[in-house]
């Protein structure tokens, strides 16, 4: 039997070989649901959206130095879908650490490189984990592949194809670019339309071609002082810490960011700050320098939808003012940043270096990424989301957490999604560095409770 091989992309290249011991490359969400999955019919699900990708039939070899996607003649969903349950009482505390528990673990090489878990009991509900490694694809995709297994029970005018568009992909993933479109762009936002570069993802070749101009900006990037040696640079355990906030309301935080005169994404980014300078003080005594976080930035048009997977994808460092005490300069401050953003090229060099990255030496790779790490303390994303609640196999979602790993010597990761008129604000971390991410998901909620009271001309 002739068993089909294809050669991964140097930028996918690259993720796969940011995985570590410590630190796995691999996209963890914990989707909250109100019922029990069904088995079969999540597995029919799955087998007709899902495996559509031929990613999910694949694993990866490695031959000479060089990766390939190879057709694992083994396929069996029994492999990767499994039944799980929970302790008592069944309740958040219990779901994080069983969360922790699974994040903590490598996936198997020798199968496709994905897994979901089903926990039938959670609350008044159910749960699905997923795991996803970073080498099928970035974030934003895996995310718009998640979508596309909801039922068909939301905007069903969208399902209909227009001439020209007969692709099951492209069926597929139109209801989720319809609703994230209509949506708050979270992620998007936070460069601005002035990223005038990333609206045309065909210049990203081009960086890739002018090596020059990548160099010229890692020297900049170089040269940039260490973030501050605080707990979150801590040597890594491995072990994982996970928790979430209970959701925002998202017509809230967009009030509040019209009485600030900013975005949606300001106010989120300044809650971010408070939280962590609330969680630096207790743990790294009073220590209030303030720190970079490393953000992902979609180089996908955003207005078609996915025709393969992989990673197209950028980082832009972001200073984030955890050393101001005034709530309201801090705000100002990270609203300062942002403009600073606008132009930004910092996507498109990153990206560039992953693609050269892929092609060189692993030794290079890791030098390169572990010098990058060393400029920011943590990774956050900001992820749109459905503006409209999903169904998936009969059950509906309430509440949807996404964390994409974070690489080099990283090991702290912010996630925001916004879904259904909500934004969900979650953490992971290792163990070394937050030990209870609950208290930082709790700072993070009355961080947004003082920004709105600002706003409003509180104290």
């Amino acid at each position: 039997m002739t068993i089909s091989t294809e050669p991964m992309s140097s930028v996918d290249t690259a993720w796969l070989h940011m995985d570590q011991p410590d630190n796995h490359m691999i996209i963890t969400g914990v989707l909250i649901l109100d019922q029990p999955l069904d088995r079969d019919r999540f597995n029919t699900v799955l087998e007709n959206r899902l495996l559509h990708f031929d990613r999910f039939r694949q694993k990866v070899v490695e031959r000479n130095g060089n990766a390939y996607w190879e057709n694992d003649p083994h396929f069996h969903l029994d492999n990767h879908v499994h039944r799980i349950g929970l302790p008592e009482p069944a309740g958040q505390a219990e779901l994080q650490e069983l969360v922790a528990d699974i994040a903590s673990e490598p996936l198997d090489f020798s199968h496709p490189l994905w897994k979901f878990y089903l926990v039938d009991h959670y609350e008044s509900g159910a749960a699905l984990i997923t795991r996803i490694h970073h080498c099928i694809a970035d974030g934003l995709a895996l995310v718009r592949v998640m979508m596309s297994l909801a039922d068909d029970t939301w905007h069903p005018e969208a399902l209909e194809t227009p001439a020209g568009e007969n692709s099951l992909l492209d069926r597929l993933t139109r209801p989720f670019m319809q609703v994230a479109t209509a949506g708050a762009y979270l992620g998007h936002d936070l460069i601005n339309e002035g990223l005038a570069v990333a609206r045309h993802p065909g210049r990203v070749n081009q960086w890739a071609e002018k090596a020059e101009h990548i160099a010229s900006e890692l020297v900049h990037i170089g040269l940039s002082p260490r973030d501050p040696d605080t707990r979150l640079h801590k040597t890594m355990t491995g072990r994982k810490r996970v928790a979430w906030a209970q959701p925002l309301d998202l017509a809230a935080v967009k009030e509040t960011a019209h009485q600030l005169e900013g975005t949606v994404n300001d106010v989120l980014m300044t809650c971010a700050a408070g939280a962590l300078r609330r969680y630096l003080a207790e743990t790294d005594n009073d220590h209030y320098s303030d720190i970079h976080v490393a953000v992902p930035f979609s180089l996908r048009p955003r207005d078609k939808p996915i025709s393969h997977l992989g990673n197209q994808f950028g980082l832009v460092i972001v200073a984030l003012p955890i050393g101001e005490p005034n709530v309201r300069q801090r705000y100002e401050r990270v609203k300062k940043a942002m403009v600073d953003l606008k132009h930004s090229v910092q996507p498109q060099v990153t990206f560039g270096l992953l693609d050269l990255l892929g092609k060189g030496p692993a030794a290079i790779e890791k030098f390169a990424l572990d010098t990058l790490s060393d400029k920011a303390s943590l990774v956050m994303t900001n992820v749109p989301g459905p503006t409209t609640p999903l169904i998936i196999a009969g059950a509906r979602v309430l509440q949807p957490l996404v964390w994409v790993p974070q690489s080099g010597h990283l090991g702290v990761g912010f996630s925001i999604l916004s879904y259904a008129g909500t934004v969900q604000f979650g953490v992971i971390a290792d163990s070394q560095m937050i030990q209870d991410p609950a208290h930082v998901t709790r700072y993070f909620e009355e961080s947004f409770e003082e920004l709105q009271r600002h706003a409003h001309g509180g104290n």
